[in-house]
């Protein structure tokens, strides 16, 4: 039960706005800034040294006023800055509240808004995988001004230090407990409402009746794609006829600079009216500690000039753009309106510089010149077979996908100044250029321009393979054709000959277990056939190694890149056959022509021609069309190349031979349904849809069942009519549980259920109390009692009087209040209660806690025997 500050004066109409937010410490320990803003001259202030807060692990703690901050105007409004420390127990998310009765009187949309409490929540999530977090600084305080009729917007200007993505929707307000105000509603617009997502700009175009006015804002925030908290900021709006203008700001673009360099601009705002003007600044680059930009707040007559200067430096480095806010306020001695401009400076690392490449016959050194930023995390390395021309835009960053290159490693540290590139231990093949570039990049994932391109050839030491051909298919007599190019570019006088070469082959794709050498003496033979093999059920990969003999020692002059064989595998399926080209060759395939010809039941090799059926430029092919249960041949001819000119092209080999047969292996499509209960009769009603183009494809329904959210699905009925479209389910204790519905066809396919996506649905919410009772001992309607339920396991209910005081309290279910205060027995006096209950249901997860608040009118107790 959160609201224990009920004893307050109760109708304080002082609170106006606020938020809570948190900075990290240490460990799981965090400060928390609570802010609220309120009525300055209320005496309820006083009473607010201390305010209670509840951090959402079932504790509380009140925390001190630290600061009061009297906001420039009309001096109506304070700033009271509570700032408090707590250490939670581990991992996990949680909701921190603090409830302060009373808002202010006459809030247009808020009913009877002197008797609602402020309520602030802010969600925070502490995770290990995602590190530490620190909310964003709400910059603008949430108190404005509004003119009637005029479209109106605001910016809540939100820094995070951390860097992290922010996110905007419109919320709204909360009472007691967190709890959605009753009876709340947006303000009336006369053409919209909303809040930017991107920006947090809410705009209110236009007011149509003047007042006070709460909305709410809920400022979400993500780290790599995850949502790791987040603030609901209550807001006041003041809405006020007048003829006065706001001022306007000259519009300002976004800025990208590079760290080191400085971003200057002017400011200029001018007031329609000719009013005065106090024209300020706000925003991330006035947070930082380091090098933070400068603006001084100017004041004159309209118009007004002001400079904004921020020398940047590596350390302000960041993905995420700062924000900065220009605020222009008038001094209309009637009404004060503020206009406001908006502009975002992204600060963007330099690019490594002097990226240089030197090549060995099998490995690539690179270099680059010591960087400027000694902040960074280290080097993002880049490479591509052939160059691309590019350059980037201004803030653009990274590498586009279109470039087409390949992140091949992340090296650590600032200071690195070199990487080598052997592909990853195993050398890179020949035959190819291969080119270069770097990054930088940052903690908060930020990453530098790009580096300069660098492209290199490998020294031509080694041999090259140029083909890979299965000759023959057989699972013991089978064979491979495999022809290379002999090294051109080694060092004759190191290695003077006589020469051979050492074949290794590997049973797999990736050489992954090299074994049984073959040697080939001399230099200029550069054909093998691999004989008496097995090519029908596994490809096979070779590596060659060019020997020179110094006197009675071999050395090694240089190795060739892997190559395999084509490798192809069949899926079968319902009157089609999917097929997986496998392959794994130093050059690049670019078609994939794909052979057919009829076959027996068993399979047995025959003089048949293949037949020339489809073409790929991609590694699969689904041939349609077939008759299930009928054998077929298949292999593939590839089509391939280099991209350097000394090698020759095309290159064109063949795969093995395959027979299969298609098989109905296809279940039918996925149900479309939905659950519905029927309190009344305990039944659940399931119904669904089918795709008419999968509807003949369907025998029988099957309907799985768990009681719980967790619990194993189990097949509870099957329907063997395929016209069937509904069913009726009456379980035995609970109607909370989780179906799945699967369509099966005649083959017996079906998808399982831990396969599909399941409909879970919860008990209904029985418990419900009355607004009114009449203790008045006439035998009718004499207690305070729910209406019938199900489903309950106790309650916890706490009902008040209006000044606070608690009247009853009780953990039955019935609650059976007679309308006697439970500490004096004496019958309350007629008149409104409020009550918070906590009731405890069984659910589909188990017991859970749900919240019920509001009023109960007691009328006639006991012919008002006594008072409270």
């Amino acid at each position: 039960m959160l609201l224990t500050a009920l004893t307050l004066q109760s109708y304080a109409t002082h609170n106006r706005a606020g938020e809570i937010t948190y900075k990290h410490l240490y460990g799981y320990t965090y400060r928390i800034t609570l802010i609220t803003y309120t009525y300055a001259p209320s005496e309820a202030n006083e009473q607010r040294n201390q305010l209670e807060l509840f951090w959402g692990d079932n504790t509380s703690d009140w925390i001190n006023r630290e600061e009061i901050y009297l906001l420039p105007g009309d001096g109506q409004i304070q700033k009271n800055t509570y700032i408090g420390d707590h250490t939670f127990s581990g991992p996990g998310v949680y909701k921190m509240i603090m409830s302060d009765p009373n808002r202010n009187e006459d809030i247009i949309n808020i009913p009877n808004s002197v008797q609602v409490v402020f309520t602030v929540q802010t969600i925070l999530k502490i995770d290990p995988d995602i590190g530490s977090n620190s909310t964003p600084n709400l910059l603008n305080p949430p108190v404005d001004r509004a003119a009637l009729g005029r479209r109106f917007s605001h910016i809540p200007l939100a820094y995070d230090p951390d860097g992290d993505s922010l996110s905007y929707k419109l919320s709204v307000c909360l009472g007691p407990n967190g709890v959605p105000i009753e009876g709340y509603t947006y303000p009336s617009a006369s053409e919209e409402l909303y809040v930017n997502e991107i920006t947090g700009e809410f705009v209110w175009d236009a007011p149509t009746m003047i007042g006070e006015y709460n909305v709410a804002m809920e400022i979400e925030e993500w780290r790599n794609g995850i949502k790791i908290g987040s603030i609901i900021r209550d807001m006041q709006i003041e809405v006020l006829e007048t003829d006065n203008e706001p001022p306007i700001i000259e519009p300002l673009p976004d800025y990208c600079i590079t760290a080191g360099n400085t971003v200057i601009f002017d400011v200029t705002a001018s007031d329609p009216d000719g009013d005065n003007i106090i024209l300020t600044g706000i925003g991330g680059p006035f947070e930082i500690e380091y090098n933070p930009a400068v603006f001084t707040q100017y004041t004159g007559v309209s118009p007004v000039t002001a400079t904004f200067t921020w020398n940047t430096s590596c350390i302000h480095v960041r993905q995420q753009p700062y924000d900065v806010l220009f605020r222009a306020k008038d001094d209309n001695p009637e009404v004060q309106l503020t206009g406001y401009q908006e502009t975002k400076i992204t600060v963007v690392a330099q690019a490594p510089e002097n990226l240089q490449a030197s090549p060995t016959s099998n490995t690539i050194f690179l270099s680059w010149d010591t960087y400027g930023c000694s902040n960074a995390e280290g080097f993002r390395i880049y490479r591509r077979k052939g160059s691309y021309d590019f350059t980037p835009d201004e803030c653009e960053t990274g590498l586009p996908a279109s470039a087409d290159y390949t992140l091949i490693a992340s090296h650590e540290g600032a200071s690195s100044q070199s990487f080598l590139d052997n592909g990853t231990g195993t050398g890179l093949p020949p035959g190819y250029e291969y080119c270069y570039r770097i990054t930088a990049y940052f903690v908060d994932g930020a990453e530098s321009y790009v580096s300069n391109e660098i492209c290199v050839e490998l020294v031509k030491g080694t041999p090259v393979f140029i083909e890979a051909s299965v000759a023959y298919t057989d699972t013991t007599n089978g064979s491979i054709y495999l022809k290379w190019m002999q090294p051109i570019e080694f060092d004759t006088i190191q290695f003077p000959g006589p020469y051979k070469y050492i074949l290794e082959s590997s049973p797999d794709l990736y050489g992954q277990n090299y074994s049984n050498p073959i040697e080939i003496i001399g230099i200029e033979d550069t054909i093998f056939i691999d004989t008496f093999i097995n090519t029908a059920t596994a490809p096979k990969s070779y590596r060659l190694t060019l020997y020179s003999q110094d006197n009675a020692e071999w050395q090694q002059v240089g190795t060739s890149g892997y190559v395999s064989s084509i490798f192809i595998v069949g899926h079968p399926n319902d009157r089609k056959v999917e097929i997986d080209i496998q392959d794994n060759t130093p050059w690049t395939n670019y078609e994939y022509v794909i052979y057919r010809k009829d076959a027996d039941k068993e399979c047995n090799i025959n003089n048949f021609e293949y037949d020339s059926i489809g073409v790929s430029d991609n590694n699969s092919f689904t041939n349609l069309g077939l008759i299930n249960e009928t054998n077929y041949w298949f292999k593939i001819k590839t089509t391939g190349k280099y991209n350097l000119e000394y090698i020759p092209k095309p290159l064109v080999n063949l795969s093995q031979e395959m027979c299969i047969a298609p098989l109905d292996t296809i279940p039918p499509c996925p149900l479309s349904f939905t659950v519905n209960s029927d309190c009344d009769i305990m039944v659940n009603n399931l119904s669904w849809t089918v795709v008419d183009s999968c509807s003949r494809d369907i025998a029988n329904f099957l309907i799985y069942y768990s009681n719980t959210y967790d619990g194993k699905l189990e097949l509870i009925e099957t329907l063997d009519d395929n016209s069937l479209r509904t069913y009726a389910h009456y379980p035995e204790t609970t109607l909370a549980g989780c179906y799945v519905v699967s369509a099966q066809d005649s083959a017996g396919n079906s998808i399982a259920p831990e396969q599909l996506t399941k409909i879970c649905i919860d008990n209904c919410n029985y418990y419900n109390l009355p607004n009114v009772f009449t203790p008045d001992g006439d035998g009718k309607n004499d207690f305070f009692i729910p209406f019938p339920y199900k489903f309950v396991e106790k309650i916890d209910i706490k009902i008040y009087n209006r000044w606070g005081a608690l009247v009853f309290e009780t953990d039955n279910p019935d609650i059976n209040w007679d309308g006697d205060d439970m500490k004096s027995g004496n019958p309350v006096s007629d008149g409104v209660y409020y009550y918070l209950c906590d009731v405890y249901e069984y659910r589909l997860s188990g017991i859970e806690v749900r919240n019920i608040n509001g009023f109960v009118h007691i009328f006639g107790n006991k012919k008002n025997r006594g008072s409270q």
